[in-house]
């Protein structure tokens, strides 16, 4: 993937430079660029349908440009980056359907690891699991959307680990980029700090009182929730497609 000419990336990206400047530690480039790039896309720095260009990323990182096209294509996979015939690699726009299909896969999976969970949690697993809520929490309460992520992923790794739902959670793994990319947008709806803390509570109640059905339906219907508010958003934003993804989409 060549450079666009004339193509430039936004006035918003261009004013932050530190935030993706990638420091050479014991961390392999690659791998720090790709937690860069991955950050930006997840906390909206770089917007969905914003066009990413190789020679902008390799001043704004710091790396080469065969970094540059590593970490597209390894982004490329994981679904947070898209290519746009005859324009080039561009930031993801999360679909309406391969959402819903992503949220289905999330409420069989977690609802499943939540009655194993209760049928086999010890009073150890129980507080680590609050532990995890309460972690959540703060993140909330910082206004830290990224923390909220990496803590709510946390959650859910202690969930399925202590339900013995390992090859379950590999699954999940597997999804974790667009899960959180879409996390990303309902965890910033009004409101939504509270009543994700009270869902997730309602699922570690359960699991503490063995409450088998009651921990699988409280999962079924957090992921039934964050299912429509991830809907909502994602339909609302769909007239906001640049002319390009417009034309490509006609295109298909």
């Amino acid at each position: 993937m060549g450079p666009i000419p004339g193509m430039v990336m936004s006035d918003e990206l261009a004013a932050e430079p530190d935030e993706l400047r990638v420091e050479r530690s014991a961390k392999t480039l690659r791998g720090l660029a790709l937690e860069k790039m991955r950050d930006a896309i997840l906390e909206f720095r770089l917007r969905p349908g914003e066009r990413l260009v190789e020679r902008t990323l390799c001043e704004r990182l710091g790396v080469s440009r065969t970094v540059v096209r590593e970490v597209l294509r390894h982004l490329e996979a994981e679904g947070l980056v898209e290519s746009i015939p005859q324009q080039g690699p561009a930031v993801a726009r999360p679909d309406p359907a391969k959402a819903d299909q992503i949220y289905e896969l999330r409420g069989l999976l977690e609802a499943e690891a939540a009655r194993a969970c209760a049928e086999r949690a010890t009073p150890a697993d129980v507080k680590r699991l609050a532990a995890a809520i309460d972690r959540i929490e703060q993140a909330f309460a910082q206004h830290s959307p990224r923390d909220v992520i990496k803590m709510t992923t946390a959650f859910y790794e202690i969930l399925f680990a202590c339900a013995g739902k390992q090859v379950a959670w590999d699954v999940v793994q597997s999804l974790n980029a667009r899960i959180n990319h879409l996390r990303a947008m309902t965890i910033s709806t009004p409101g939504r700090a509270k009543a994700a803390i009270g869902e997730m509570h309602r699922i570690l109640d359960a699991i503490r009182k063995r409450d088998v059905d009651g921990a699988y339906r409280a999962s079924v219907d957090h992921v039934q929730t964050v299912a429509e508010l991830a809907r909502n958003a994602l339909l609302s934003n769909r007239g906001s497609a640049s002319p390009e993804q417009q034309s490509a989409a006609r295109a298909k």
